[in-house]
């Protein structure tokens, strides 16, 4: 990773050669690689605007192939969809292609924690898009993209509530006839699950909720 550094030829083939993909426009890929905290320290264009063309794109992307190659309802795909878009498969993607090592930020590692890694994925996504159209970035995308679980509901559902509120989903539960009875709340809605523990019945209502939560939207 480089704070404060400016990128030279060598740092761009570099990167290309991560990302399997050789840019007619390398201003392109440079922006894709250009952390907030550096633009405002070097006056150069973040890589922002990028992250936001690029979650569509890989939406895009992602659904087609769905549409395609599964015979799934929609809600099923809508389901599996998520596996592929939502942060924890981002993130595994860009550690695959080895990303990170290539950001340029300044001040401390503390800057690019967080989304920084999902983030860059979303903008390199975007660049190759915008360089080669969508035929590369799907090529891209099929390279390095793969589906993640999301087993972790409870962490998963706490970060989308608080991006849109700043509380955190409240649970409260009971012993049920088959086992414990768990209900969560957040953002207006809630869901209740029956699991055999207290550990499994929070998971599971969460992850009901987080379902209700983001049912046609992105995650």
């Amino acid at each position: 990773m480089h704070s404060g550094q400016t990128w030279t030829e060598e740092d761009e083939r570099a990167a290309e050669e991560a990302i399997g993909y050789a840019f007619r426009n390398r201003a392109l890929l440079r922006t894709a690689f250009t952390h907030n905290s550096y633009a405002n320290f070097r006056g150069e264009e973040s890589n922002e605007r990028m992250e936001f063309l690029g979650d569509a794109v890989i939406q895009l992307v992602v659904t087609e192939a769905l549409y395609r190659n599964s015979a799934a309802d929609e809600g099923e795909l809508t389901r599996i969809r998520k596996n592929y878009v939502a942060r924890p498969a981002l993130e595994r993607a860009a550690n695959r292609a080895g990303l990170m090592r290539f950001m340029r930020y300044s001040g401390g590692e503390s800057n690019i924690a967080g989304k920084t890694a999902s983030n860059l994925f979303e903008a390199v996504t975007a660049a190759i898009y915008l360089d080669g159209g969508m035929d590369c970035a799907r090529v891209f995308l099929h390279t390095f993209l793969t589906e993640a679980k999301l087993e972790n509901y409870k962490s998963v559902l706490q970060e989308y509530t608080q991006e849109r509120e700043k509380k955190t989903p409240e649970y409260s539960g009971e012993e049920g006839e088959h086992g414990f009875r768990c209900t969560v709340s957040a953002l207006g809605q809630s869901a209740t699950a029956e699991a055999p523990s207290k550990k499994l019945a929070e998971q599971d209502a969460a992850k009901a909720l987080y379902e209700i939560l983001t049912k046609g939207k992105r995650i």
